[in-house]
């Protein structure tokens, strides 16, 4: 289960609703205490971000933010570190919570404050809560309703059914190019693609078939000229820059109508 605080850090109902706070406040509430958010070291702040934009561009997710602001009761105000879902596109603190949440624990990290503000999520909604312990062995400790903490390291990995669409290896939350190699799969998923090879290998028979157009208007230029020369029609240089220059099928086939009798180069190009 769940780690319980070591010491009751709250003693009773505190003053303050979420009401009292406006957006970019240093404060969350628990049940009417404030609780103050320091600013995030560096080695939090680099993995905050790659954690973000793998979870922002899963192909399951329409929504998700940083430090979002949740306020499910009056009392209560907690921004989880990364959201995923339930994040509107609008002002003021959200209501209810975020179906899974990301958190990091690095140097300062209060565990007492920490646990109070995962139990305060998953009692509100949230389905699970992942947290990146930055300290130590870097790993990632996966909370859920009822169930026992689970702890993954490096190598394995997390999954979110019903929330995101792909798992992802725990290094994923810390390793910038892990990050990145994720987030490109994730976004060629969001275009239909189910890798970046499948792209180049669209392209490639794209560039084909472009090539097989263009040798056949080609084809058409040359069976124009091949015409006006047959009836011993003069073509000036121009015309002929004209004609061999021109990619338009239907515009060819026009003029190699025309050619069949034409008396005139200007018979046929007009």
């Amino acid at each position: 289960m769940m780690r319980s605080p070591s010491r009751n850090i709250y003693d009773g109902p505190g003053p303050l609703t979420a009401a009292d706070l406006r957006p970019g406040s240093r404060y969350e509430l628990h049940d009417g205490h404030p609780i103050y958010c320091a600013p995030t070291g560096g080695d939090g702040a680099r993995s905050t971000i790659a954690g973000a934009e793998i979870l922002d561009t899963d192909p399951a997710v329409s929504e998700a933010g940083i430090d979002a602001g949740y306020a499910p009761s009056p009392g209560m105000l907690r921004a989880p570190d990364v959201s995923v879902g339930n994040v509107p596109d609008k002002f003021g603190w959200i209501q209810g919570v975020p179906p899974l949440a990301l958190e990091y624990a690095g140097s300062g990290q209060e565990e007492d404050k920490l646990q109070t503000k995962i139990a305060d999520l998953l009692g509100a909604g949230t389905q699970v809560v992942w947290v990146v312990r930055l300290i130590g062995p870097r790993r990632i400790e996966v909370y859920e309703p009822g169930s026992a903490v689970r702890t993954l390291g490096p190598g394995e990995l997390l999954g979110a059914p019903g929330i995101l669409k792909n798992t992802y290896p725990v290094e994923a939350f810390y390793d910038r190019a892990t990050a990145h190699r994720l987030t490109m799969r994730n976004l060629l998923e969001r275009e239909g693609y189910a890798s970046l090879d499948e792209v180049r290998d669209e392209g490639r028979e794209e560039g084909r078939e472009e090539g097989r157009e263009e040798g056949r208007e080609q084809g058409r230029a040359g069976a124009v000229m091949t015409v006006l020369e047959a009836r011993g029609i003069a073509v000036s240089d121009t015309e002929r820059a004209r004609i061999l220059a021109c990619r338009d099928a239907a515009q060819l086939d026009d003029w190699l109508r025309r050619a069949v009798s034409a008396s005139h180069v200007t018979d046929v190009l007009g």
